[in-house]
């Protein structure tokens, strides 16, 4: 997030009013309706979700960890932790696929 100078952005009368709360310290205005979570605009949600239900579907249909680790230059860690995190998700929705 960029600094902005109140001064340079804001009517005069209105820099006036907020000095009254606060004076030499960063605020944080938020943006008005409906707040976007992180990656919705950009796509990095979407494209993540794509990667790791595709890193899902190679375990299930018997891939090994190492082959997938390859494919998508991730630890094993992180690959169990991918695994894992839609087992939760899918045993929440009632049950996983093909197992």
């Amino acid at each position: 997030m960029k600094y902005k100078n109140a001064k340079n952005i804001l009517p005069e009368k209105l820099v006036n009013e907020i000095q009254k709360y606060i004076q030499g310290d960063i605020i944080y205005i938020p943006i008005q309706g409906e707040k976007i979570s992180w990656g919705e605009k950009s796509g990095s949600k979407k494209a993540l979700h794509t990667r790791n239900t595709k890193i899902f579907d190679l375990y299930i249909s018997g891939c090994d960890i190492k082959e997938i680790e390859t494919k998508f230059n991730l630890s094993e860690s992180s690959i169990r932790k991918i695994i894992s995190n839609i087992k939760k998700s899918n045993l929440c929705l009632g049950g996983l696929k093909n197992e």
